[in-house]
């Protein structure tokens, strides 16, 4: 049976049949099995808010599509493992709040709280994942990088605040009101999550204006990270399906021709595996030196799979998933933008 508040929430958001379809593909978290119709509760809205960013990864992933659909038609289900976006922390950012700051305003009334620090400094970046503390196995987690602008040299920083100078804020008044009381109370009237909902789900894009193509081609050359923000602004860069065996999985889309990473990633701990799809090629403007709109193929998002082994918690005397990340891991998973072309 359907969760009622989270089915009124997508159905408004996304229509019956979008919201029909995202039910039949992910799997739900168990403690969302009970419910107070009316009463949206903190792990219901980031659900509800997890579950529409999925479907925009979808839209711009034809793979990702691909994927889920052969999963689906083949009795399975997807394992909403984590979505991750990027970020850029620097002070000439328009309205918007610099970097992660952005979104630890959403995530964190939403009941996510901080689940590891990662180094990407070979990327001049950091990680940062947030995990839901309601059910941090169940409902996925969040990879939130921050580029760092000041490792890199003065023209490409002088790119950089030509591009997100204009940022918008997406948070209303309004929203940034109902997240406070969220927060406090840990549950939101039906009617005001309905209202919040598409603004949280918002934010997850592109807030700056039309980036210069000559500002685009000064990142590029330092940071292909950093040029796809400038295209792709704070859109998940990619979602991720925890399977049973990532390898496995790995050499059978291989063998269906899918555009996958060659190599699967593993964690120093000998715990995560991951490996992706290369990025599907998007169509995006810029403005030229005269002021005209051209048209250029850049990467966009992609779809990801990973497999998590379990760890004995000697504090709890259980076992439990290692829901933790790696920091060469995301390395090389970044790398499915930076490959996909330019």
């Amino acid at each position: 049976m359907r969760n009622p508040n989270l089915d009124t929430l997508l159905c408004a958001l996304l229509g019956p049949a979008t919201a029909d379809a995202l039910f039949a593909t992910l799997d739900l978290p168990p403690c969302l099995a009970d419910c107070e119709p009316g009463s949206v509760t903190r792990a219901e809205l980031a659900q509800a808010m997890n579950m529409a960013l999925f479907e925009g990864l979808l839209e711009r992933s034809p793979n990702g599509r691909a994927y889920t659909r052969e999963t689906v038609e083949a009795g399975g289900s997807v394992c909403f493992d984590h979505g991750a976006l990027r970020t850029v922390r620097w002070h000439d950012n328009g309205a918007l709040p610099p970097g992660e700051a952005a979104f630890a305003r959403i995530l964190r009334p939403l009941g996510f709280r901080p689940n590891g620090r990662y180094p990407l400094d070979r990327l001049g970046m950091t990680g940062r994942a947030y995990a839901h503390e309601d059910a941090p196995e169940h409902i996925a987690q969040f990879f939130v990088s921050e580029l760092h602008p000041e490792r890199f040299s003065a023209a490409f920083q002088h790119a950089v605040s030509n591009v997100v100078c204009s940022s918008r804020d997406p948070l209303t008044p309004e929203a940034a009101a109902l997240l406070w009381e969220l927060e406090r109370d840990g549950t939101l009237p039906l009617a005001a999550a309905q209202r919040l909902l598409p603004v949280l789900v918002g934010a997850f894009a592109r807030q700056h204006d039309v980036p210069a193509v000559a500002d685009y081609e000064v990142l590029l050359a330092e940071s292909a990270e950093m040029a796809w923000i400038a295209t792709e602004g704070n859109a998940f860069n990619h979602a991720t399906d925890r399977v049973a065996d990532v390898f496995a999985l790995a050499e059978a889309e291989k063998a269906k021709g899918r555009p996958m990473k060659p190599e699967v990633e593993r964690s120093r701990s000998g715990r995560v595996f991951q490996t992706a799809y290369r990025a599907d090629i998007v169509e995006r403007e810029f403005r030229t030196a005269d002021g005209r709109l051209l048209s250029r193929s850049v990467p966009g998002s992609f779809y990801e799979f990973i497999t998590r082994k379990r760890e004995f918690d000697r504090a709890t005397q259980r076992w439990t998933l290692d829901l933790r990340f790696d920091a060469g891991n995301a390395q090389g998973i970044f790398r499915m933008t930076a490959n996909a072309g330019g």
